[in-house]
């Protein structure tokens, strides 16, 4: 182990782990009576909006925000930041217009309302579709870049201890998800929020002590403002090298929307909280409560890889020596970097226990949601059409070890991939353009029908990998973008070409009295629109 983590390190750590399996195992104590599948899978439908809003920033921060984001802060700077500030905005969009929608249906699964709104066919597509995404992409991902990160914290940085930190990290997850489903996970996320929050903060506030020579963190923040003006730019210009990334003004009312609309709006993991509320209108307030959580984040997760930066350009600590690996720069290195090289002891057990606390919270969000629609939309309806609320909640406890046990035999075969976070946007927008033009037109367009959505689907994915190969240099944001107009088209066309009525049957029926929202969800909306509008022309 590494000897730069004391005693009292791993003493505060394991207190933490303690913490939060015994809470976990607590909450999911079922008072005497057989667990329901709504127990299991919707928390019994009793979380407020403290604790949905929580429960969504601890299932979306992780590894991939800590490690992958502030590697690409190291890499790109500020720019980066508009996924979550822009999220923000999101959250609110899909609070006010597709979450009523959703909860008036009674949903267990996303895929579920595609079956009510389209067919049985597309939903089990996109059922498996969802499994393999999560398996074999979020939770293989969040696995080894947590894994690489306690190693160059915990252990000796040489790669040797990534599978054990690995296996540790996938435990520790199962060790209350496992048993507790979704009441575990989404009470333990407000513990877990709290720590990541505080924890990110502290990391953020003595690295900027320590990029001075004078100290103090609002001197250090003047410091990297300075040294790495660069940085600090939301809208990068076409001679940026990192505008592949992030293409200009196409992040703003571009490709940006199609990553984001897909994640917060479709995506099992996280709308599963807001399904697990106890009403509509909690669920409005988390998510807005939620927004305005990831207004924050940029200063936990961006400025970090900042200040790495800087201490890299003025070769401080030795930093060039640290992050540089042959011809290349490890950019994803920067926030462990940071924590094993200034955290002192004592804090620095605090701070693992923040980032693991990340890690481990995405990790459970992503089993139980995985567990959620192979359990619901495959074993159910195809293997045992009378399933009691027991053979459901024992289906959902195997699978979430299957899905463990995939996930590590895999994870270490990722390697070392410069900006961990890039890669899997791009990756991600290969199939989401699809999945959201079928939700949007499903959702607002009456005349959608079942035939329009699966050959829209199964063109979007030849036509994304076509753009993607072609010999011309187009930021993949912009693929995105075109991939989901091309998309809607093809769905509009077979759906006029193909429709017996005007309407389809299964078109939903929505009035004004469907979207309104309360006071103070309004109040929230706005707070948060002018905040960003502030925040984008303070830093253009």
């Amino acid at each position: 182990m590494n000897p730069d983590f004391h005693f009292i390190d791993y003493f505060i750590f394991a207190l933490y782990a303690l913490l939060i399996v015994g809470v976990g195992l607590w909450v999911s104590r079922s008072k005497g009576k057989e667990k329901t599948a709504e127990d299991y899978f919707l928390a019994s439908k009793s979380l407020p909006w403290w604790a949905v809003g929580a429960s969504l920033i601890a299932a979306n921060i992780s590894a991939e925000q800590f490690i992958g984001m502030a590697g690409s802060g190291f890499a790109i700077g500020l720019a980066i930041a508009s996924y979550e500030w822009m999220a923000a905005i999101t959250l609110i969009i899909v609070a006010k217009y597709f979450l009523p929608v959703f909860v008036r249906q009674g949903l267990y699964t996303i895929p579920e309302f595609v079956e009510k709104r389209y067919n049985t066919n597309l939903k089990t597509i996109l059922a498996i579709f969802w499994i393999c995404l999560f398996i074999f992409v979020n939770l293989t991902s969040v696995l080894f870049l947590g894994g690489k990160a306690l190693d160059t914290i915990m252990g000796l940085g040489d790669g040797t201890k990534i599978i054990p930190f690995m296996i540790g990290l996938a435990l520790f997850s199962a060790a209350y998800s496992l048993w507790g489903g979704l009441s575990s996970v989404a009470w333990t996320d407000v513990i877990q929020v709290v720590l990541l929050v505080v924890g990110g903060i502290i990391t953020t506030v003595i690295a900027l002590d320590n990029v001075t020579p004078t100290g103090g963190a609002m001197e250090g923040l003047s410091t990297i403002y300075n040294v790495a003006s660069e940085k600090f730019h939301m809208i990068l210009s076409p001679d940026n090298p990192e505008y592949t990334n992030l293409p200009g003004i196409a992040v703003l009312i571009g490709g940006m929307w199609v990553a984001n609309l897909y994640y917060w709006g479709f995506n099992q993991y996280i709308i599963q909280r807001a399904f697990a509320a106890k009403s509509l209108a909690e669920a409005q307030k988390g998510l807005a409560f939620a927004g305005f959580l990831k207004i924050i984040v940029p200063l936990i997760v961006v400025i970090p890889g900042i200040i790495a930066f800087t201490m890299y350009s003025q070769d401080m600590f030795g930093a060039q020596e640290a992050f540089n690996t042959g011809d290349a720069i490890n950019y994803d290195k920067a926030y462990p970097w940071l924590i094993a090289r200034f955290i002192p002891v004592g804090i620095k057990g605090l701070v693992v226990a923040a980032l693991s606390a990340a890690i481990v919270s995405s990790l459970a969000s992503m089993l139980n949601s995985t567990a959620t629609i192979f359990t619901m939309d495959i074993y159910k309806p195809y293997f045992n059409k009378n399933a009691g609320n027991k053979a459901l909640v024992t289906t959902g406890r195997i699978t979430v070890l299957v899905a463990l046990l995939i996930a590590i035999s895999l994870a270490n075969f990722l390697g070392s991939i410069p900006q961990m976070f890039q890669y899997i946007q791009e990756y991600t927008t290969l199939v989401s353009p699809g999945i959201l033009a079928i939700f949007l037109l499903g959702l607002f367009w009456k005349k959608t029908n079942a035939k329009g959505a699966i050959v829209g689907v199964i063109v979007s994915v030849p036509f994304a990998l076509l753009l993607k190969v072609l010999p011309i240099d187009m930021p993949f944001m912009d693929r995105a973008m075109y991939t989901l107009l091309t998309t809607i088209v093809v769905i509009m066309g077979v759906s006029l070409t193909t429709a017996k009525d005007d309407d389809d049957p299964k078109a939903i029926a929505l009035d004004q009295q469907t979207f309104k929202t309360n006071k103070s969800f309004n109040l929230s909306a706005y707070a948060i629109t002018v905040i960003l509008a502030v925040l984008y022309i303070v830093f253009w």
